[in-house]
């Protein structure tokens, strides 16, 4: 199978999430600056999940640029991982409205660990369909970000135990380790 309508659905789903997360963002009540003091918790909530989106987005755009084809097996891994990341909008709302609390912060936590762990099963898969000498798999043989991302999100939920904000700050950490976007592929296509 090409690869064109998995992308273009992957495409409109995300482009979907960020339009729910953004819509749950209320247009103060006052009419000054200090009215969007209240909205703070949301914001921030929203602007780190629009990156984490706008991440997997782009990694999953750089995976498909060395993906040839696919089969039913990435198509139902890549459902998997959109299904992840549609409970972005939920999570984020509802640390948002909890101002930080604990339990939304974990289920958050949980969230992107899920997420995380849906790309790598897409990306198996992918390299699946490729065969194991394909330049995919060469490509991506280095998990080295992955696992250090995969143990920081452990780690925030374990910490939200004792400070919320500090597991934000590790989900934070790990979005801005994934600013640059995953240059194997890149770097690997360039070689060739």
């Amino acid at each position: 199978m090409t690869k064109s309508r998995l992308e273009a659905f992957s495409d409109g789903v995300l482009a979907i999430i960020i339009t729910i997360m953004v819509l749950e963002l209320k247009v103060p009540e006052g009419y000054t600056f200090a009215s969007l003091k209240p909205l703070f918790p949301k914001i921030v909530s929203y602007v780190v999940s629009f990156v984490y989106v706008g991440l997997y987005w782009n990694n999953h755009h750089h995976l498909f640029q060395i993906v040839q084809k696919v089969n039913g097996k990435v198509l139902w891994g890549n459902l998997h991982l959109l299904f992840w990341l549609s409970l972005m909008p939920l999570t984020t709302n509802w640390i948002g409205e909890s101002h930080f609390e604990r339990d939304p912060i974990i289920a958050y936590g949980v969230v992107l660990i899920m997420c995380s762990v849906a790309y790598n099963i897409v990306e198996y898969f992918a390299v699946q369909t490729e065969g194991e000498e394909s330049a995919l798999k060469r490509a991506v043989k280095s998990k080295t970000k992955e696992n250090i991302s995969t143990a920081l999100y452990f780690l925030g939920i374990g910490i939200s135990f004792i400070n919320p904000y500090v597991s934000l700050l590790m989900y934070g950490t790990v979005a801005i380790m994934w600013l640059i976007p995953d240059r194997r592929i890149e770097t690997f296509m360039k070689d060739q």
